[in-house]
């Protein structure tokens, strides 16, 4: 059985995931004290996260250059989302402009190389309609 991922659709859940964390996690984390679960900007967490977002995008953002349409631009506006991600965890009361920035840039790259890939694929010689 041969099993393709997806990967920016991966990324781009990754990135939904990551905001749906961080925009969720200031309502309820008073609540998980209660619990007994203590979570309050858990370094290794949230730069684990980041790593995660990191390899899933340079995975799909390599694999859609080498093989498919060799374009920068989903490259650069990734990487313009990445220094937005990384610059949200230094200037923690501007958390989620930074945030929704890095969101924003990385699904938008993601997008961009999954369209530039497919396109690609349907105007290769080796396509068939």
């Amino acid at each position: 059985m041969n099993i393709k991922i997806n990967w920016d659709g991966l990324g781009i859940a990754t990135s939904i995931t990551c905001a749906i964390h961080c925009g969720i996690l200031p309502i309820i984390a008073p609540l998980l004290p209660l619990l007994g679960i203590k979570v309050n900007h858990n370094g290794i967490f949230e730069w684990s996260m980041i790593g995660v977002a990191f390899f899933v995008g340079a995975y799909s953002l390599y694999h859609g250059y080498t093989r498919h349409h060799h374009k920068y631009s989903p490259a650069i506006v990734f990487s313009i989302g990445f220094i937005f991600l990384i610059t949200k965890q230094f200037f923690l009361n501007y958390e989620y402009i930074f945030l929704t920035l890095a969101v924003l840039f990385i699904i938008s790259a993601h997008f961009k190389n999954y369209k530039l890939s497919k396109k690609s694929k349907c105007h290769s010689p080796h396509h068939k309609h």
